[in-house]
């Protein structure tokens, strides 16, 4: 018995050794951990369990046969985050270039599987060279086993990859099909096809980081959620972003222990400027009504003129959409319609409470925004509040001008709260515009036209610009004096905590892609 717990001892310090230490080397000397280093830093201490650890390929051309190590290229296994189950894979760039193989694939399969199960999120360490060549066609059929699987674990399990090294080609459509993903600066990229071939198509000369590095995805695609200076700043947001949602879609997120007091925030009377077209930021209403530092902003840096992100508020986990006025007036647009929507669809798949501020002049009008669907793109918003069946509360704090105000979780669109600051106008579009429309012959027609338009302003935001012609017809629930806000969400949320609500049976609904 001793010789054979000796050739265990050898075989699983092997596998620790994953391509060596001269490769070992060459990772940290990029600034990289290494893929258990990785997994150590990731999951609370001494929580994890090693699933395959003795896997080896099955390849046998181009020598091969002579090249196996334990592990095969990714580390699998589960343990905890926060004391919650969750699985996990790590690609370990030290071997073969952590490129994957029909049993790399088959590690990755086997935990997706044991997650759908056992109903944990997943979470994917990707650093890999892309499919190794020397497999052909099985490697490609592996990656199509990880695919199908991304997409039978949507909406069931959360599932987050981090992008940690190269990521290229057909590995690039797993990350997509997940929920949210995290890229290092510097040290990571992503693309479909890379400077190369770019090179050699379009002529065009790029660098990796300016193709698909995590900076460009972060601004320029929203291909990426969050990036991170480093790996571990990458699994420290892993873990924060965690702590907002729950094992699955049969449960609720976690509570955190709060104790409610007055709940007053004198400072929200002051935060909309005294001229409705003065910007402002919306993070800083979002900051004073959410408990302190539980925001977490999501794709900071992509279509900023709109604010998604988790928060907490008295415990309890909720998203947050925000139009944001201190870019392109809040108004929405192709970019931050996509953005938004899946959001939205990501919190209903969760059961996350969805609370909504609204400050919006319309939408984006010009043939660019045209010509890039945003009749579709706009279209894709509006699909997703519909469709919710979380508990939903609407807060109007200036503008909410024209269809824009129905997308913005109207209580058309089945919105369960819908309040209003004093400050809020709710019209179909603003009063410049209006009386130009309804007063167009009238005012051509006036000798002193500059003092005849300012009139009829005055007289149309009087009329209108305000919430109380919404009140009055049961579309506003309550138009609350801006200190008791975070009162008011507290209660409401509180009220909603239990709703039920289903849409009709059907296989699926036709989303405008």
């Amino acid at each position: 018995m001793q010789d054979r717990l000796q050739l265990l001892r050898e075989k699983q310090a092997q596998a620790l050794e994953g391509g060596g230490e001269k490769r070992i080397e060459q990772q940290h000397k990029k600034g990289k951990l290494t893929a258990r280093e990785r997994i150590h830093f990731l999951l609370d201490e001494g929580s994890f369990e090693e699933i395959g650890m003795l896997v080896t390929h099955r390849a046998t051309d181009f020598g091969m046969d002579q090249q196996k190590v334990y592990g095969d290229g990714v580390i699998t296994g589960y343990g905890t985050i926060g004391g919650r189950l969750v699985y996990v894979f790590a690609q370990d760039f030290t071997v073969f270039g952590g490129s994957l193989s029909e049993t790399h694939a088959e590690k990755i399969c086997k935990i997706m599987d044991m997650a759908m199960r056992n109903g944990a999120p997943v979470i994917g360490l990707n650093d890999s060279g892309g499919a190794r060549i020397q497999e052909g066609v099985s490697s490609l059929g592996g990656y199509a086993d990880i695919f199908y699987r991304n997409v039978r674990a949507s909406g069931v399990i959360p599932q987050i990859s981090a992008i940690m090294g190269p990521c290229a080609g057909g590995a690039v459509y797993s990350p997509a099909m997940t929920d949210f993903i995290l890229m290092v600066e510097e040290t990571s990229y992503m693309f479909v096809t890379g400077p190369n071939v770019v090179k050699t198509v379009t002529n065009e000369t790029i660098t990796s980081e300016e193709l698909g590095g995590a900076l460009a995805h972060a601004s320029k695609s929203g291909v990426t959620h969050l990036t991170a200076d480093n790996d571990v700043d990458c699994l420290d947001k892993i873990r924060r972003l965690l702590s907002y949602m729950p094992q699955n879609c049969e449960e609720k997120s976690p509570d955190q222990p709060f104790v409610t007091g007055e709940e007053k925030r004198p400072a929200l009377t002051t935060m909309i400027p005294a001229h409705p077209n003065q910007p402002y930021d919306m993070r800083d209403i979002i900051r004073e009504v959410m408990d302190a530092g539980s925001f977490m902003e999501i794709q900071e840096n992509f279509a900023d003129n709109i604010v998604i992100g988790f928060a907490r508020i008295a415990g309890k986990s909720i998203g947050i959409v925000a139009n944001q006025p201190a870019s392109l007036a809040g108004v929405l647009d192709v970019k931050s319609s996509k953005k938004a929507a899946r959001f939205v669809r990501f919190c209903d798949c969760f059961n996350i409470p969805l609370l909504v501020l609204v400050d919006v002049p319309g939408f984006l009008p010009g043939a660019d925004q045209e010509w890039n669907a945003i009749i579709s793109n706009g279209a894709k918003l509006l699909y997703a509040f519909s469709e919710a069946t979380v508990p939903r509360i609407t807060l109007i704090t200036r503008k909410a001008y024209g269809g824009a105000y129905d997308v913005m979780n109207s209580k058309h669109i089945g919105a369960d709260l819908n309040f209003a600051w004093p400050s809020a106008e709710i019209a179909v579009m603003g009063a410049k515009g209006a009386i130009e429309i309804i007063f167009k012959k009238e005012i051509d027609e006036t000798s002193d036209r500059a003092s005849r338009m300012k009139e009829l302003e005055e007289e149309y935001n009087e009329t209108f610009a305000n919430p109380y012609k919404a009140a009055n017809r049961g579309f506003i629930d309550e138009v609350i004096h801006p200190e008791d806000t975070r009162r008011k969400l507290i209660a409401g949320f509180r009220m909603l905590e239990n709703k039920v609500d289903r849409l009709p049976p059907k296989k699926h609904g036709n989303i405008p892609l």
